[in-house]
């Protein structure tokens, strides 16, 4: 603990170098008439300091030296020497005691001649405290002394320069320079490259390197994984490999920094496949991973959903004596919430309590998030609780975490009174536009449109908290409710009040009017929305071709789809769906195909949908061997078949008389547990009409699971009883 009395560093800092070098706290001058005795008071003083300086320099003892200075200089009114001054001065910035160090130095600087280890301190404390600007008019009285600057000291002012955002004062510096004075080493490149990379200035750095090598200086390790770090962190991932192959065939090996960057870089993009090869292969060259690599690869497989994997790799961690930070859980915990686990992020929460690792916000958020989602608000706030004991303030997103959790589950009330906490009372945190976006949402959800307009005018009307996004909100609801009129009441006010509408407001319009049959009002304002210079999303052509297909203007929905390829947009899985129904609603099977082949083309995989409308249409036409391909084909894909999907085969089945199929379809349908409803139930029975006479059927059909709670559920005891009843009426019809 520093016990000396002083003026905070930086209150002198705005201050020239030049006023610094003057006279701030006047010693005593000493007079010819000085006593023996003060001589040898002096020397004893210098000693006791210097015995002091050549300890090993704990806090305390650095401390006590600059006591025991000040003592001499303002209470005895001695000064050590020069070369003992300059030596405490030197000693403490040696020892990162920058405000000790200042203080002596500015004792002394009229007094003494300061020497190179005085100066070179100076400079030193001045890039630590941020005023690099400073530590360069240090170079010029080192200069002026007839002292030269070393290469260490360059490299220190370049740092100094690179961390506070003046790199390009560093390029100056280095442009600038005498050569013959100083030659700038490794280090000097790779200072310069770090402070451009942060900067983004990746083709200087490039550059830089460049003129490296051009200077007989091979880039090492460090200077590639500097770079491969800046190409990372703006997304350019392939050219970070091939600095990565540049660097192996130089003969570089990766470290276990460099693995790490690029494997979070990988997995971050989404690249986890290449992540977990180049893991791999950071094990077979016996590089072990740290925090860090293990962390970049579980948040990677959390983002796609691969919990498993994460589990595996996060024990893997554990075993080899890789402790997990707080980043780690952090992300598992997110990886569950979005997969609807939020119960056990909660006891992997816990896990990471008990293992002493502190939550930050973020940690508190994520979970907060995943519990309101899954509607446990009751864990939720005593999540929240647990965050203010423990000393973690809530912000802004934790409140609207809350109060979305709050709408989506039917608690609007408790919202609303959480809003009006938020905005009058001074312990909570003030709401922004989305905190309002989000209540009025939660009141459009209910159906309370007047309240949501009501607040959304109270917000207008204090000039604040409203944006697009609010207003595209009430928009879309009141277009939802068949309110014409008030949408576009509220969307002139919208533009009344200066707002430009975005992508997003254009959005609900659009799909306000395509779910109202006004086709040609939405189709207007697509054409609008591309003039004034706002692009359509893919949303919206699928909403216009959704509609046009509803109306039976195929042909309008197909050469919409065609300016989808021919522009910048990339049909997703969803136009794909609605024009293949288009197609198979018109009986062309040939372009349904097309269409399906061209898809898989593209690399976007057929969904649960795009399966269930082809089999159903392959079905109904006959084509059933080709409805069995696709079947397996979903199946195989990891895409369960619904009640829909088996009912449409069920009917492809009996229309060829396959009775064979049909109890093999309905045993695999009892495997899988499929849950019978009324109109399944009708279509087995229908189905059943073409078995032969001597088919036991009661002994072939299978056993279903019995669902009560189920809406038009029917228990398999009652399928067989109809079974037993009706099967005579359905044996002669078959005659």
């Amino acid at each position: 603990m520093i016990l000396i009395k002083k003026k905070p560093l930086d209150r002198r800092f705005p201050f020239h170098l030049t006023t610094l070098l003057v006279s701030l706290n006047p010693i005593k001058q000493f007079s010819s008439s000085s006593s023996a005795s003060s001589d040898v008071h002096a020397q004893n003083l210098d000693s006791k300091l210097r015995s002091l300086c050549a300890q090993p320099c704990p806090n305390s003892v650095l401390v006590e030296a600059v006591r025991l200075f000040e003592h001499g200089v303002n209470d005895l009114g001695q000064i050590p020497s020069s070369s003992t001054c300059n030596f405490l001065v030197a000693t403490l910035a040696k020892n990162k005691a920058y405000g000790l160090a200042f203080d002596v130095y500015d004792k002394i600087t009229h007094q003494f001649t300061p020497s190179f280890l005085t100066l070179a301190a100076l400079v030193e404390i001045f890039v630590h405290n941020h005023k690099p600007e400073l530590a360069i008019s240090v170079f010029g009285l080192i200069l002026k002394r007839g002292f030269v600057i070393n290469v260490y000291l360059f490299n220190l002012l370049l740092k100094g320069f690179c961390e506070n955002g003046m790199v390009h004062k560093g390029v100056e510096l280095f442009c600038g320079l005498d050569r013959k004075m100083v030659c700038p080493d490794i280090v000097s490149y790779n200072t310069l490259i770090k402070g451009l990379c942060k900067a983004r200035n990746l083709q200087e750095a490039l550059e830089l390197k460049a003129g490296m090598e051009n200077a007989n200086l091979a880039p090492n390790s460090l200077t590639y994984t500097i770079l491969m770090d800046g190409f990372c962190m703006e997304g350019r991932v392939d050219e970070a490999m091939g600095l990565v192959e540049e660097m192996r065939t130089k003969g570089l090996e990766l470290n276990v920094f460099a693995y790490s960057i690029m494997i979070n870089g990988l997995c971050s993009r989404g690249n986890v496949k290449e992540g977990k090869e180049l893991f791999n292969g950071m094990l077979g060259k016996g590089v072990s991973p740290n925090v860090v690599t293990y962390t970049s690869l579980i948040n990677g497989l959390c983002k796609l959903g691969q919990l498993e994997e994460t589990i595996t790799t996060f024990n893997a961690m554990l075993e080899h004596g890789v402790q997990p930070d707080v980043v780690t859980f952090t992300g598992i915990i997110d990886g569950l919430c979005k997969d609807g686990k939020a119960e056990k992020a909660l006891k992997l929460f816990n896990v990471m309590l008990g293992k002493g690792i502190v939550p930050g916000n973020i940690t508190y958020n994520v979970l907060l998030r995943g519990l309101c989602d899954k509607g446990l608000l009751a864990d939720a706030f005593n999540i929240l609780q647990l965050m203010i004991e423990k000393g973690e303030r809530p912000n802004l997103v934790t409140y609207n975490t809350i109060l979305r959790g709050l709408c989506n589950n039917g608690k609007v009330d408790d919202a609303m009174t959480l809003f009006h906490s938020m905005l009058t009372d001074k312990s909570y945190v003030e709401p922004d536009v989305r905190t309002v976006t989000l209540l009025i949402h939660g009141l459009c959800q209910e159906n309370r449109l007047d309240l949501a307009a009501d607040i959304h005018n109270m917000m207008i009307e204090n000039n604040k908290l409203v944006d697009v996004q609010t207003f595209t909100v009430l928009i879309g609801a009141y277009l939802k409710a068949d309110n014409f009129g008030k949408a576009m009441d509220i969307w002139k006010k919208m533009i009344e009040l200066g707002f430009t509408p975005d992508s997003l407001a254009y959005s609900a319009l659009i799909d306000g009017f395509c779910k109202l049959n006004m086709l040609n009002i939405a189709k207007g304002i697509f054409v609008i929305m591309r003039d004034r210079g706002c692009s359509p999303t893919v949303f919206d052509y699928n909403s216009v071709m959704a509609a046009l297909c509803k109306e039976s203007s195929l042909e309008q929905a197909r050469r919409l789809f065609q300016e989808m390829l021919n522009g910048n947009y990339e049909p997703d899985s969803v136009s794909y769906n609605i024009i293949i129904d288009s197609a198979l609603k018109s009986g062309n099977l040939e372009s349904a195909e097309e269409l399906l082949n061209h898809m898989l083309q593209r690399g976007l995989n057929p969904d649960a949908f795009t399966f269930s409308i082809l089999i159903n249409r392959f079905s109904n036409l006959g084509r059933i061997e080709e409805a069995k391909k696709l079947f397996n084909k979903m199946v195989a894909s990891g895409f369960t078949p619904d009640i829909y999907v088996y009912d449409s085969l069920l009917k492809g089945f009996s229309l060829k008389g396959k009775t064979d199929e049909i109890i093999q379809l309905l045993q695999q349908m009892a495997v899988k547990g499929i849950v019978l409803d009324s109109k399944i139930t009708s279509t087995i029975l229908r189905c059943l009409c073409d078995t032969s006479e001597d088919l036991k059927l009661v002994e072939l059909l299978p056993n279903f699971t019995e669902e009560p709670s189920k809406e038009n559920c029917v228990p398999c005891d009652e399928l067989l009883l109809k079974i037993h009843e009706i099967l005579p009426k359905l044996q002669s019809c078959s005659t």
